[in-house]
């Protein structure tokens, strides 16, 4: 892949260039205002600059003022300003130039004056800066100029500076590949030493580890920030099921019981609410059940089936876990999940849950086991020809306490389970920058 191409996680959105590092948004009165900087931005496609989208556009919502610089990107969300500067690029052809040179371990005068060319081009942006986060530039060897005007503006000028998070996914030191590339004495050694000052933050454990070692400092004086995932946007949701898991809180759920039919008697939908709370009870876990459909068109009595369902979901105490997407429609227009909102729920849903009593085919488990989740259904002939030996079977009159049992034990025994729900849990960005970015950069403004 181009390293130019697209991010598919990132919006094609009309968003100008600011050209001065003050020209900040004037519609309200910042929380803090931070720069983060690196030798690219998006939409250039990597790990990085997947980081530096989220952490932006999160942080611009969160009221403050976010300014990103790079040598390579353009502007990418309405509330970031984006400043280029061409020689901060890694790829800069005078960059690469002198780079050439130092990997022979020369340090020539091309070096100093792009160094010094950089100092002044920096100074205005950091000036106008609380709080800096620069991502490998302190630890990697791709734009050695750009680490030594950091060095200068951060450690040698007088203050004030900004608050700085030395943001390290790369260590050059640490890897064999750039072995031959690092030289004893000055520029490599800024890439091996704690700066005074500095926060430093690694983007795992393992790395934490190692630049500890590397800097000679305890490791617990490193943070560690992960990045994470974009789960709207990964499973390509759709306003209503935006609209869906929000209202629910479907994220916070320990697990999500998918069922999707319209609300009629044989679809025996009474069995999968008792089965919830009996599944709550056994494991301790915050499991939800989403019925997806609306009370069936052609039997009146299904409006009145419905009104069993909810009042047994109030006798249980299921208010907030057993979920009927009908409900959050009106009566004279109710909302029905679309095709693309079905996928998505398909696609958030820990296991489908089909308690039928009678099929004429069971369309739903072709749907569930197409995107590999997990099946459990009653055990009646059309859903065992369609089901085969792949799913797991209950009679459509078993004891909730079994059927709870079932489903407890072949999924928390799960890892593929076990590891979406901790990837949920713990890694989406909106976690992440709220409870691990946010607390850094409160604690660097004070």
């Amino acid at each position: 892949m181009s390293i130019f191409a697209a991010h598919p996680a990132i919006p094609n959105i009309e968003a100008s260039v600011e050209e001065h590092p003050l020209n900040y948004p004037p519609d309200r009165t910042p929380k803090g205002r931070i720069a983060i900087l690196h030798y690219s931005a998006p939409p250039i496609v990597g790990g990085v600059e997947h980081t530096i989208y989220h952490h932006a556009r999160l942080l611009a919502g969160d009221g403050y003022q976010v300014l990103v610089i790079a040598g390579r990107g353009e502007a990418f969300h309405p509330q970031v300003t984006f400043h280029a500067l061409p020689e901060v690029d890694s790829l800069h052809p005078e960059v690469l130039s002198i780079k050439e040179e130092l990997d022979r371990g020369q340090v020539t005068p091309q070096f100093h004056r792009l160094r010094d060319r950089l100092v002044d081009l920096l100074r205005p942006h950091l000036a106008s800066t609380d709080v800096l986060i620069a991502h490998n530039v302190f630890t990697l060897h791709k734009n050695l100029p750009l680490t030594a005007a950091l060095y200068h503006l951060l450690i040698e000028e007088p203050p004030p500076h900004p608050r700085t998070l030395a943001w390290h996914h790369d260590l050059a030191w640490q890897s064999r590949q750039y072995k031959d590339e690092m030289h004893t004495g000055y520029p490599w050694d800024l890439l091996r030493q704690p700066w005074p000052g500095i926060i430093q933050v690694t983007v795992s454990e393992p790395r934490q580890k190692e630049l500890a070692a590397l800097y000679g400092i305890p490791p617990e004086t490193v943070k560690v920030v992960p990045p994470g995932v974009d789960i709207p946007s990964f499973l390509r949701w759709t306003e209503m099921t935006k609209h869906i898991v929000e209202t629910y809180q479907l994220l916070d759920a320990g697990i999500v019981l998918l069922l999707p039919a319209r609300i009629t008697r044989r679809k025996n939908i009474q069995l999968a609410v008792r089965t919830l709370a009996a599944l709550r009870a056994q494991t301790g876990l915050d499991a939800r059940l989403v019925v997806t459909g609306p009370p069936g068109p052609h039997n009146p009595a299904n409006i009145a089936y419905l009104a069993e369902l909810q009042a047994l979901r109030h006798d249980l105490g299921l208010a907030e876990a057993a979920h009927f997407v009908y409900e959050l429609g009106k009566e004279s227009q109710p909302l029905v999940p679309d095709e693309a909102t079905m996928a998505a729920l398909y696609l958030l849903a820990d296991a489908l849950f089909f308690p039928s009593l009678g099929e004429g085919f069971g369309i739903p488990l072709l749907e569930a086991g197409l995107l590999r989740l997990p099946i459990f259904c009653s055990h009646i002939p059309p859903l065992q020809a369609t089901g085969g030996e792949e799913v797991y079977y209950f009679t459509p009159h078993a004891d909730p306490v079994d059927v709870a049992a079932l489903i407890a034990d072949k999924l928390l025994t799960n890892p593929a389970f076990r590891l979406r729900r901790r990837i949920v849990q713990q890694y989406r960005w909106e976690s992440i920058v709220h409870d691990r970015v946010i607390p850094l950069i409160k604690d660097a403004i004070r």
